[in-house]
């Protein structure tokens, strides 16, 4: 049976697991991606990114649907995770083999700023779900490594990984804004899950830091790269814009501000979409309606392709609009994404899909990245909070 907004979390998911990971109670990594044919992709590293990713998304579900097929696997998941990623020092390296074992490379063993941020959000929502899985002292050693080795003292800002902040930012390194958005979304997710405010404090300054340095201030846009020294600049790096993250980032300072009451943010959040569905948006075609994959400053398509993951961002803007306001449109547009990616992403009868179409539908990367239901399913469950679809089937 084709996968829907409807079954996505009671039927996909589980049928997704049996595939995806091993049988049985004890601590395992779910797989990094599948094939076409729903089949896993053998021998590949196991990385704290995939694994925190899905340990949330896991544990999301299961606070809305009780299923405990989801809460078993998301417990097994964050076990593997701490024991074999995470170190004593609280902070999470970027992979290591299938069994768990050390993979002997510089690149394995660096704590990459965006991995911590995953390892972050799944913390605080397995503890939610079950408080028995994660301890406080798990949770407070993460952000602890996170706020003393991989903070600036004196921008606030985050290096991109262990290795610069032991050495600084050098000319020619790039900044971006990926890490900061991500923590931004964990700290406010560590919020929602405790009613501690010192999280939403920490998410006023992530929230600071993305104004200050990453949102252009000709556009409201935010840029993906910046210099090594904070500031912005017109290289091709420096002027890419990805719509999706447009989206992204609206979407959470609209957080912050129901969070925290103040709607300042939501300017910023406004000009972002303004922005993206300005330049952003396929307007005609098949995939009329579908984010690029990349523009640049002033607003060309520098990439025409579509990934999964801008849809969904997407769709969160909207359907939470469509909650908030009562607006129609908004919750068409979100019901709109939800047929695109239902229809063409998940298209077939097995528990897969697949990551980037091109204008016409034909499909460009045919593999199912375990790391992106996590924007499904926090899309999914956007639109059931709007009242748009059912969660539960």
């Amino acid at each position: 049976m084709a996968t829907t907004a409807a079954s996505f979390a009671t039927t996909h998911v589980p049928e997704w697991l049996r595939i995806a990971m091993p049988a049985g109670d004890a601590p395992a990594p779910i797989c990094e991606s599948i094939d076409g044919n729903g089949n896993v992709i053998p021998d590949q590293p196991v990385t704290t990114l995939a694994q925190g990713r899905t340990a949330l998304m896991l544990a999301h579900l299961y606070l809305w649907t009780r299923d405990d097929r989801l809460l078993t696997a998301a417990k097994r998941i964050t076990a593997f995770m701490t024991t074999h990623l995470g170190g004593d020092d609280g902070g999470y390296r970027y992979s290591v083999a299938p069994d768990g074992s050390d993979i002997d490379t510089p690149a394995s063993r660096q704590r990459r700023t965006y991995d911590q941020s995953f390892a972050l959000l799944a913390l605080v929502t397995v503890q939610k779900a079950d408080p028995t899985a994660v301890t406080d002292a798990q949770i407070d050693a993460c952000i602890s490594y996170i706020e003393t080795v991989l903070t600036d003292p004196a921008t606030g800002a985050l290096w991109e990984d262990d290795d610069m902040a032991r050495n600084g930012a050098k000319s020619g390194d790039l900044r971006a804004q990926n890490p900061h958005m991500h923590m931004f979304e964990a700290v406010m997710q560590a919020y929602e899950m405790t009613g501690d405010k010192v999280w939403l404090e920490r998410a006023k300054t992530y929230m600071d830091l993305g104004e200050r340095y990453f949102i252009d201030p000709q556009t409201g846009a935010i840029c993906e790269f910046i210099g090594h020294d904070l500031t912005q600049n017109d290289s091709e790096m420096g002027t890419r814009r990805e719509p999706g993250h447009q989206f992204e980032w609206a979407w959470l300072l609209n957080r912050y501000a129901e969070f925290s009451g103040d709607d300042a943010p939501r300017a910023l959040a406004d000009r972002m979409r303004n922005f993206v569905e300005t330049h952003g948006i396929r307007p005609d075609g098949p995939m009329a309606g579908a984010a690029y994959d990349a523009i640049n400053a002033a607003g060309d398509v520098t990439e025409a392709t579509h990934l999964l993951w801008p849809l969904t961002e997407a769709g969160k803007v909207y359907a939470a609009i469509a909650r908030e306001t009562g607006d129609g449109a908004a919750a068409k547009r979100a019901q709109d994404l939800a047929d695109m990616i239902f229809d063409d992403y998940f298209a077939t009868d097995k528990p897969a899909w697949i990551n980037q179409l091109d204008e016409d539908k034909n499909v460009v990367w045919n593999e199912g990245l375990t790391r992106l239901l996590y924007h499904v399913a926090f899309f999914i469950t956007e639109g059931g909070r709007a009242d748009i679809w059912s969660v539960n089937g």
